[in-house]
């Protein structure tokens, strides 16, 4: 920790083992981004991030990377949601995520909801690079302060490669100090959850999905190469988890 907020890095690697199944050779986390393998079933490894302090606060800088190396799959998790507090620090806090997915290699990122407490100010950022033979599914769901609150300031940048091209660059902001107009009828419309799914399948190439509804507040949308996002808004956490699990649901 410094007078300028908690740095913070977190790294795993997972790999096949030559015996069927997927090893951690790195599993590395500090302060704030504790990592624990937990109980796979199948051939899977399982990785939890565990908070083992408040954050990120203002002035904090966390940055978590993750590789599948070929043929090994892995799935991460999060043992409870992240939470943006203001903090005695000055400026934002960042928050970067890095995530490289091999040839024959599967990764699930699953973490729990980041909420953006009143007086907060984070930047995160997401970025995956995966081969042509990579499988992906990314979830990413934001919540607009706690309950009867305020938001704080929230950004966040999603980039997805496949084979060097990228098929997804977004930005979103939210909050005080945020472009006019996110809480508008053509963005939140009031809601104060927000998430995305990401699925990447080699199969999508040659079997594109079709753009379409799913209700009234998300939509499915093909992404250029073998991917697909689920963009989706809703009143709280729980109703937004409902919409994106079911559009994985319908995915297979």
């Amino acid at each position: 920790m410094t007078g300028t907020g908690v740095r913070a890095d977190a790294r795993i690697v997972a790999r096949a083992d030559g015996r069927g199944g997927t090893a951690l050779p790195v599993l590395d986390g500090e302060g704030p981004l504790a990592l624990r393998r937990t109980r796979a079933g199948g051939t899977g490894a399982r990785v939890m991030v565990v908070g083992a302090m408040s954050g990120p606060l203002g002035g904090d800088r966390f940055t978590l990377t993750a590789r599948v190396e070929e043929g090994a799959r892995l799935h991460v998790g999060s043992a409870a949601a992240t939470l943006a507090l203001p903090g005695q620090a000055k400026g934002e806090a960042r928050y970067d995520v890095r995530l490289d997915v091999a040839d024959g290699a599967e990764l699930h990122w699953l973490p729990e909801q980041l909420i953006s407490a009143r007086g907060s100010d984070l930047y995160v950022t997401t970025r995956a690079e995966l081969t042509a033979g990579a499988r992906l599914v990314l979830r990413e769901e934001q919540v607009l302060g706690r309950t009867g609150e305020e938001p704080g300031r929230l950004t966040s940048r999603l980039t997805v490669r496949v084979a060097g091209r990228t098929v997804l660059d977004q930005e979103l902001s939210y909050g005080p100090g945020a472009p006019g107009g996110w809480d508008g009828p053509a963005v939140l419309a009031g809601h104060r959850a927000v998430g995305q799914l990401v699925v990447v399948r080699p199969d999508f190439a040659d079997r594109p999905v079709e753009g379409r509804m799913l209700g009234e507040c998300a939509a499915l949308i093909p992404l250029t190469g073998p991917a697909a996002l689920v963009s989706a808004v809703a009143s709280d956490a729980l109703r937004l988890r409902r919409v994106l699990d079911e559009a994985l649901g319908d995915l297979g």
